[in-house]
Order: C-alpha cells, then structure tokens, then sequence
C-alpha cells in the first residue's frame, strides 16, 4: 500500500475553497472542515431547496460564505484570488439527472463551463497546490455491465448530466495535460485530480427526484413512497465515506504532488450496490410506524439500471475504504431524520455523526494493524 490514510491533523490552517458549499454533499463536507480547523471560503449559488442542510445546520456560521455563480468567471476568480486557497474542492454542479432533460443547457452551462472556469481561476491563483474536482459514477459510457467501471474506462453518458460529467472530465484531462501537466510540476506547482463517486445518501438531502429523500418525505407524513424503478442496482454509499476520500486524496496531492494527480473512483464494496427495492425495504424497517412503498405509474425518462464502481485503486494506493456498509449508512439516515423531526440541533447531530465516523475510521485502522 502507498497511502497511510487519512490524517485529521493535516488540515489545522489550511485554506480551503469549496465550490457547491450550500449543497447536500457541501453542507457535510463545510462542517467537517470547519471541525478540523481549516479555514474555509465557500462558493455556491443560495442553496438549492428548503429546507436545506446549510440552513438548517448554520453551515454558514463556521465559514467565509460566498453567494455566487460558478458560470461568472470573474466572479468566482476574483472570490478564489481573494481566499488565497492552498487547496481547491470543487463541488458546484447541477446535480440531478431528471432536472437535466428539462433543463439541459443550464445543466451543461454549469457541469462544463463551471469546471472550465474553475480550473481557469486556478490558473490565475498562485497559492493553489491541490484540486480536487467531483464528477460522478454517471460519467462512464454505461455498457450495464456486472462489473464495476474502472478509472481508465471510457466517457459517456446517455442523458444530459450524465454526460455533461463526463466532458467535465475530459474538460479536466486536458487542463491536466496542457497546464498543470505532472511532467513540469516544478513550474506549475498544482496536482490536480477528479473523482468519481456513486449514489450518495445521508441526513440533510432535500433534493427532488432522488430516492432516499423520496422515501424519508413519504415516511415523515404517514404516506406510501412512490419508487419508480425497483430493479435499478446503484453503489449507495454514505455521505462521509466518500468525502473521506476526497479529504484523503486532497491530502495526497498536497503533499505528494503529481504521484497521485489522476481519476479516481469512491463507491461502496460490490455487496452494497443494492436494487433500489431492498432500499426501501430496509428503511421501511428501520423507520417504523407501519411505513410502506408502491410502484410510481407512468412513464419515466430513461435512467441506468446497472452502475458499479471498481475502488481497488483507492484502496491500494490511498489505504481508503468504505468504513460504513449500507444498512449502517440507512441507520444513520433515519437517526438523523428522526433527530431532526424531534427539535435535535441540527448542527450538533451533524458534527456527532461526522465525530462518530472519525472514531469509527480510528478503530478499523487500529484493527487492520492487528
């Protein structure tokens, strides 16, 4: 194995910008920083639904907040030189594969142009050493395979987001290559690397058309949750187990420069990539309260059935795993949810869930040295 896995101390002072910090996966992701001690700017337009994770957990609180567009390039360069970041994790996107049949140029204004932007305000940031750009398990052509995609695989993507992903990846590969090639990082000085990451799932998501707040919605007001594709086999994970994967790469390429300024997957092991059937199955269980499911009628826009990621490379060369199996992740979900219907402070629960799974990582690696 290359890496030692993740080291919390690394990120005490560091300057961090953090694209798409109003978001689900933004939310979770500012309030760890902030926990670690890291000094964070964030770059977002006002977040996407109400309630939301950024409101209802004082996100803002703890961070220098920046309401903006990634689709302005002055805008955001002028927010990125003014942060003087070492570290640059970019998140902002239009997330949602159904918005994007109704909404595509807007998709692919923000998927493909933002990351162009982003990169380009890189370029004119001198303090920046690390990049870390999130894309999506989506971005690979998807043959349906039953094996999980590896990060050589090629780009594809049949519906707009899916595949404005995957040009936002071949946006980063030549950025990679024309400017922050690793052959002359001695010039450039910045090691930059994209992910990819399967269906994320955690307390705080109130995003539309998406499975797990679907069903917590349903649940929270006594109604059946309506599932449109039963069958569909996705790599669900928990938020923190692939953010814990890009704050562990961040950190590798900070320190290591160009050995680690490549693609890399994050998803669940190949037991998790579960039919969005045993889901809701499982949260019906854990939830309740006589909670139950039906099929959606109609006709729906096409969406995979079939999507794997194949993560031997973190494993190997990162020393990152999945330290959450699925129905560990559901349970947190629910405890969360319920928490918060129950008047918990919402920040709080958040930070003791992100306390708990630090500990967890502490005692599986402790256990693995054994």
């Amino acid at each position: 194995m290359e890496g030692v896995g993740m080291n919390l101390q690394f990120w005490k002072g560091k300057k961090v910008f953090l694209t798409g910090h109003t978001g689900f996966k933004g939310g979770w992701l500012s309030l760890w920083l902030q926990s670690l001690g890291a000094d964070v700017t964030g770059y977002s337009l006002q977040p996407p639904t109400n309630p939301s994770l950024f409101d209802i957990a004082r996100v803002g609180e703890g961070m220098h907040s920046i309401i903006g567009d990634i689709r302005d390039l002055s805008n955001l360069q002028q927010a990125m030189q003014s942060a003087n970041p070492n570290i640059v994790i970019h998140m902002a996107a239009q997330p949602l594969v159904r918005l994007s049949y109704k909404s595509p140029v807007e998709t692919y204004a923000t998927n493909v142009m933002g990351t162009v932007h982003l990169l380009e305000s890189v370029r004119h940031t001198s303090t920046v050493r690390a990049v870390v750009n999130i894309t999506t398990d989506k971005c690979y052509e998807n043959k349906e395979w039953v094996w999980g995609y590896r990060e050589n695989e090629p780009m594809g993507g049949y519906d707009p987001y899916s595949n404005s992903k995957g040009c936002a990846e071949l946006v980063s590969s030549a950025y990679r290559s024309s400017f922050f090639n690793t052959n002359s990082f001695a010039q450039h000085g910045v090691a930059f690397a994209t992910v990819r990451a399967g269906n994320v799932i955690g307390g705080g998501d109130w995003a539309k058309d998406r499975l797990v707040p679907d069903i917590i919605a349903a649940f929270e007001i006594g109604k059946p949750a309506l599932i449109r594709n039963p069958h569909a086999i996705r790599p669900w994970q928990h938020v923190l187990d692939p953010l814990g994967g890009y704050l562990t790469l961040a950190e590798h390429l900070y320190q290591n420069g160009p050995d680690y300024a490549e693609a890399w997957n994050f998803g669940p092991y190949d037991e998790d990539a579960k039919p969005v059937s045993w889901i809701v199955d499982t949260m019906a269980r854990l939830w309740g309260n006589g909670a139950q499911w039906e099929i959606e009628e109609g006709e729906h826009p096409h969406e995979a059935t079939y999507l794997k990621l194949d993560i031997s490379k973190a494993r190997t060369r990162l020393n990152w795993h999945p330290a959450l199996r699925l129905e560990e992740a559901l349970e947190r979900i629910i405890d969360w949810s319920q928490a918060r219907t129950q008047g918990a402070d919402t920040q709080k629960y958040t930070l003791r869930q992100i306390q708990d799974y630090q500990s967890l990582i502490k005692k599986q690696e402790q256990y693995a040295k054994q």
